[in-house]
């Protein structure tokens, strides 16, 4: 296996367990820990790690080969399908502008910021952030 499953310990309430294991992968996807052509965690080892039923790690796995972002090998396993990664990255940045950066500008100048401070917020956590991905 290349990809090692990054999943909280405990899930989140309300929202259904195969949603949460799918968002995972895909966030994984997005992010480069599974790249194009990764076998992901089988099923067995998923339902044993967070002791939930096969069946609901199957139903996250359906939903992310109907969308294309991971493929069945019989008798192999689950693996990360070619194009997952830039096809996540086309559908965030369809609505990442209108339903998250706007939003998020509307908010701080509401609040009394200027362009200019935002940007300078905006500049000054991605270079934390980068810093942090360094050590």
């Amino acid at each position: 296996m290349n990809g090692e499953v990054s999943m909280p310990p405990t899930f989140v309430s309300g929202i259904p367990i195969y949603v949460q294991i799918a968002d995972s992968i895909r966030d994984q996807i997005l992010r480069g820990a599974l790249r194009d052509g990764d076998q992901l965690t089988s099923t067995t080892e998923y339902s044993a790690m967070y002791r939930i039923n096969p069946a609901t790690v199957g139903k996250a796995f359906a939903i992310l080969v109907d969308e294309g972002l991971v493929e069945k090998r019989r008798g192999i396993g689950m693996f990360v399908a070619e194009g997952a990664h830039a096809s996540l990255v086309e559908a965030g940045l369809t609505t990442y502008v209108d339903d998250t950066l706007y939003p998020a500008v509307e908010a701080g100048l509401a609040l009394g910021l200027d362009i200019g401070s935002i940007a300078d917020h905006v500049r000054a956590y991605t270079a934390k952030t980068r810093t942090k991905e360094d050590s």
